[in-house]
């Protein structure tokens, strides 16, 4: 039972890990967030991390997290929270925001490795985005190390196997 709480629980982030690849298609907001700025001769996140991107995932986050919020009282067996006990604004917009920073350093340290964008990076692009979400969310809920842990454990291995699914639909360029 504790995999269906982890995975119900990250699923908010887990959305908005995949909100600006779903997203691409809107037509605005597509300025970089790093706006053209450029590190050491290199670029600071690169064109792809875009304002549409975060906007989109921390929107998805939020709408995720009050989902859940409102159907708590019909879904407390795989809640590992109690959802009435907490702010869905801020808990959604902690996961959205906590996802998408950890994406925007790795791409950062991509940038400066000169690993070309959309290129995996095994092991960084499977865990940036869950291990930063859990450090965003241990000031608002501390997690039990053994729930952390598993979260890594399960998403670094459904992160990949998601990816693959949407090289296969076409959504994605790159299998990993």
């Amino acid at each position: 039972m504790t995999i269906f709480k982890i995975l119900y629980f990250y699923l908010p982030a887990a959305l908005a890990n995949m909100a600006p690849i779903l997203f691409k298609w809107i037509p605005f907001l597509t300025f970089p967030l790093d706006f053209n700025k450029k590190f050491r001769d290199k670029p600071i996140l690169g064109k792809n991390k875009t304002f549409r991107g975060i906007l989109c995932g921390i929107l998805i986050a939020i709408l995720v997290t009050i989902l859940q919020y409102q159907f708590y009282p019909r879904l407390k067996e795989i809640s590992y929270i109690n959802y009435q006990s907490i702010n869905p604004i801020i808990l959604g917009f902690l996961f959205g925001f906590g996802t998408l920073f950890g994406d925007a350093v790795k791409s950062f340290f991509k940038r400066q490795f000169e690993i070309a964008p959309g290129k995996s990076w095994i092991p960084f692009d499977q865990l940036d985005w869950i291990i930063s979400v859990n450090i965003f969310l241990y000031f608002y809920i501390p997690l039990p190390v053994y729930f952390i842990f598993l979260s890594i454990i399960i998403f670094g291995i459904l992160h990949p196997c998601a990816n693959l699914l949407g090289y296969y639909l076409k959504i994605k360029k790159n299998k990993l």
